[in-house]
């Protein structure tokens, strides 16, 4: 059984694979069946994508929370696995712990996606590299500058992706929030300049979800790290990407994220394009 838990877990040729599907049209792979959405942690682009998605592949999904589960108390990880597989053609997750990815994977007849846990985040990283191509005609030799709190499960993904089918990603952040397992060929650099010359300039909050007790500190460290207009100068051609939701005033400036070198409405569009190209490759490979 193939699952998708981390783009770490394709090769380069599945990932190609999968941004080709997401521009395809939809396939009934899902047809008379359930799709299982399981959320530990709420999510507008995540839900309705998702939804979205498996209605467009003929199937039903179907919203779980912790509540419903019982996961760990009233039923094993195991045994819920098993369970959910009885209705539905795929289980997805949005969790905090991987662990809990990989336990349900391991029990799954049926293949089970992350919709975020707290290492990583394919599914995002599938609507990054999407966008990216569609803007710059390819995502081999594109520059990327992904400026701020760069070791989250955001840059981790978007860094797999892009050392996967490279593109030049660069984590312009300071000590301490730069990426602790960086793929190969993946640079860091505290220095702004490195900004000059992208094609793309991403960021991500600097306060995350679970994180507001450090807010304070997280924002004096980055405070030098904002994506503004005078960034942005340094890369004039560049396109700007988030991933949402945005802190205007904190890691960029309404100027950028509205202003017509912003792309985010796209990018946010593709989560659901991403995520049904990424069903569909699970669903006929499997």
């Amino acid at each position: 059984m193939t699952h998708l838990l981390s783009l770490a877990d394709l090769s380069p040729g599945d990932l190609d694979a999968i941004l080709a599907l997401a521009e395809d049209a939809p396939a009934p792979v899902l047809a008379g069946k359930g799709a299982a959405l399981y959320f530990e942690k709420p999510s507008a682009r995540t839900r309705n994508s998702m939804e979205l998605a498996v209605h467009q592949l003929g199937g039903h999904p179907v919203y779980l929370t912790p509540g419903e589960l019982g996961i760990g108390t009233r039923e094993s990880v195991e045994d819920i696995a098993r369970t959910l597989a009885c209705f539905h053609g795929v289980i997805c997750a949005r969790v905090f712990d991987h662990g809990l990815l990989e336990a349900l994977a391991a029990a799954s007849p049926v293949p089970v996606v992350n919709m975020l846990s707290g290492s990583d985040h394919p599914l995002q990283a599938l609507a990054d590299l999407l966008t990216i191509r569609q803007l710059c005609g390819g995502i081999e030799g594109v520059k990327v500058a992904y400026v701020g709190d760069g070791d989250n499960n955001v840059a981790r993904s978007l860094a797999q992706g892009c050392a996967m089918l490279g593109a030049a990603l660069t984590i312009v952040a300071p000590e301490g929030y730069q990426l602790s397992d960086a793929p190969a060929g993946v640079a860091q650099t505290a220095d702004l300049a490195a900004v000059e010359g992208a094609d793309i300039v991403y960021t991500d909050v600097w306060v995350s979800m679970g994180q507001d007790s450090e807010a304070e500190r997280r924002n004096a460290d980055l405070h030098a790290y904002q994506v503004n207009d005078a960034l942005m100068a340094r890369a004039p051609q560049a396109h700007f990407l988030h991933c949402l939701p945005a802190r205007r005033g904190e890691e960029v400036t309404a100027s950028v994220i509205d202003g017509p070198r912003s792309a985010v409405w796209r990018q946010a569009e593709n989560r659901m394009h991403s995520a049904r190209g990424a069903l569909m490759w699970l669903l006929q490979k499997d």
